[in-house]
C-alpha cells in the first residue's frame, strides 16, 4: 500500500509562543518558522501566540483560573493538550516536557530531578539547603512535573528521545534506565547574528567600556537573571580572591541581567569590591555587552544547555562555566574555555579567571571560541531536528497504512 504523500502535519505545544519569551518559547517559534518553510502543516497548542509564523494554525488551550495550585495547572495543560490533539491525525507530535502525548520528545529543561537537586546546591547554608530540599520534594508541583516528564518513557512504542546536550543525555539515560545510544543528541544552536558585532559597534566597545568606568582591564562578563542558580555569589567571592592575588587594576567583573539583592550588594561592599564588580542591570543589546567584554563566566549550578554560552563564544569570548551546564559539552578545556568541577569552589574559579588574564592565552582562546560556535547554529539544529521529524512521520504513516 502506498504511503500518503499529503503535507506532513506536526503539533508543537508550549504555554506561550513568542520570540520575546524564554529560550524554549523562542526556540519553538523559530522551529515552527523552519517547518513552515519546509512545507509542513504546523499546529501550535498553547495559551498565547504572538502570530509568528502567520502560516501556523493556533489552537488556544483553555487557561485555568489563577487560584488553581501550580500542580493542577501543569496537569491541566497536559490533559487539555492530549484531548485536543487526539481530535486530529498528526504525523508528528513534539513534546517539550509539558505534555503526555508525543512521538518526538525534546526536553529543554533537562531531567527535573537532577535540576532540582543541583539547584539546591546553590544554597550555601546546609540547614537552609536541607529545609528547602524537604519543601521542594514534598510539593505536589514536583510530582506533577515529574509524572508528566516521565510520560515519554512510559509510552509504547517509545517516542524518539532527543537530548539538547551530552550532559542531558547522560542524565536521561541514568534517570530513566536507557542506554545513551537510545537517545539522539542534537545540541542547541544560535543565530550568529545575535552575537555578531559590526565594525561600527566594535568601535563603540571603547565608548561603552569608558561609560562603565573601565579602561584596559580584562572584563569578565556574567549575564543571567537567576543570580542564585547561576552562582553569582561565588563569582563575587572568586573575584575577591583574584583581587587579593593580582591586585584591583588587572580586571573587572561586569554583571548583566537581574537586579542585585541588598545582601549581594552588601557582600560586594564588605569585600571592598565596588571598584571591581559592576552591576549593569538588564540589556536589550547583548551583542554590545559581549563587545565590551573579554571573557564570559557562568558558574551555574544547573543549565540544561545555556544558549548564552553559545552566543558569547560566537562573539569571540572564551568561556568559564561548570560541568553542570550542558553547554560545557562544546567547550574544550584550556583551548576555548575552562570547565569548573564545582561552582562553589571559589579558588578553582579564581584560578580559571587568572588563566585568562594572560593576553596571549586569551586571544588564542577567543579565536578558538568563535570557531567552535560556528558549528552550533540554529540552522544546523533545525536541519537535524527536521530529519528526526521526517523519520517519525514515516514511522507514523507506515503504521497507519498497515
Amino acid at each position: 500500500m502506498l504511503i500518503d504523500e499529503s503535507p506532513m502535519k506536526i503539533a508543537l505545544a508550549i504555554e506561550n509562543f513568542s520570540m520575546f519569551g524564554g529560550g524554549a518559547e523562542a526556540y519553538a517559534v523559530q522551529l515552527a518558522n523552519t517547518l513552515v518553510a519546509d512545507g509542513w502543516e504546523v499546529h501550535l497548542y498553547g495559551y498565547n501566540w504572538d502570530g509568528v509564523p502567520a502560516e501556523a494554525h493556533f489552537h488556544r488551550l483553555p487557561q485555568p483560573p489563577r487560584w488553581i495550585p501550580p500542580s493542577v495547572k501543569i496537569l491541566h495543560f497536559a490533559f487539555s493538550h492530549r484531548r485536543m490533539v487526539q481530535r486530529e491525525d498528526f504525523d508528528v507530535i513534539v513534546g517539550f516536557g509539558n505534555t503526555i502525548v508525543m512521538n518526538v520528545y525534546q526536553s529543554h529543561g533537562g531531567v527535573h530531578y537532577q535540576s532540582t537537586v543541583r539547584k539546591l546546591r546553590a544554597v550555601r547554608n546546609p540547614i537552609t539547603r536541607f529545609m528547602k530540599g524537604i519543601v521542594a520534594f514534598l510539593m505536589p508541583k514536583y510530582y506533577a512535573r515529574a509524572w508528566i516528564e516521565s510520560a515519554a518513557f512510559r509510552m509504547r512504542p517509545r517516542p524518539i528521545i532527543v537530548a539538547i546536550a551530552e550532559m542531558v543525555r547522560r542524565d536521561i539515560a541514568r534517570h530513566f534506565g536507557l542506554r545513551p545510544d537510545e537517545i539522539r543528541l542534537v545540541y542547541n544552536g544560535i543565530d550568529p547574528a545575535r552575537a555578531r558585532v559590526s565594525a561600527v559597534e566594535n568601535c563603540a566597545r571603547f565608548t561603552m567600556r569608558r561609560s562603565l568606568g573601565f579602561k584596559d582591564e580584562v572584563v569578565f562578563l556574567f549575564m543571567a537573571y537567576d543570580f542564585r542558580k547561576k552562582g553569582v555569589r561565588y563569582l563575587v567571592e572568586a573575584a575577591g580572591a583574584l583581587r587579593d592575588k593580582v591586585g584591583p587594576e588587572a580586571f573587572r567583573v561586569l554583571v548583566v541581567g537581574g537586579s542585585p539583592s541588598h545582601s549581594l550588594r552588601s557582600r560586594v561592599s564588605r569585600r571592598e569590591l565596588d571598584r571591581v564588580v559592576t552591576f549593569h542591570g538588564p540589556t536589550r543589546e547583548p551583542h554590545m555587552v559581549y563587545a565590551a567584554s573579554d571573557v564570559f563566566v557562568l558558574p551555574t549550578f544547573y543549565d540544561a544547555c545555556s544558549l548564552v554560552v553559545f552566543e558569547a563564544m560566537a562573539a569571540g569570548l572564551p568561556v568559564i562555566t561548570t560541568v553542570f551546564n550542558g553547554a560545557a559539552g562544546i567547550v574544550t578545556e584550556g583551548v576555548d574555555g575552562k570547565i569548573l568541577k564545582d561552582p562553589s569552589d571559589t579558588e578553582e574559579m579564581a584560578a580559571a579567571m587568572e588563566f585568562f588574564l594572560d593576553a596571549e592565552r586569551r586571544n588564542a582562546a577567543a579565536g578558538a571560541a568563535e570557531r567552535t560556535a560556528k558549528r552550533y547554529t540554529l540552522e544546523e539544529n533545525h536541519r537535524q531536528m527536521l530529519a528526526i521529524f521526517r523519520e517519525a512521520a514515516v514511522r507514523h504513516r507506515w503504521k497507519q497504512s498497515r
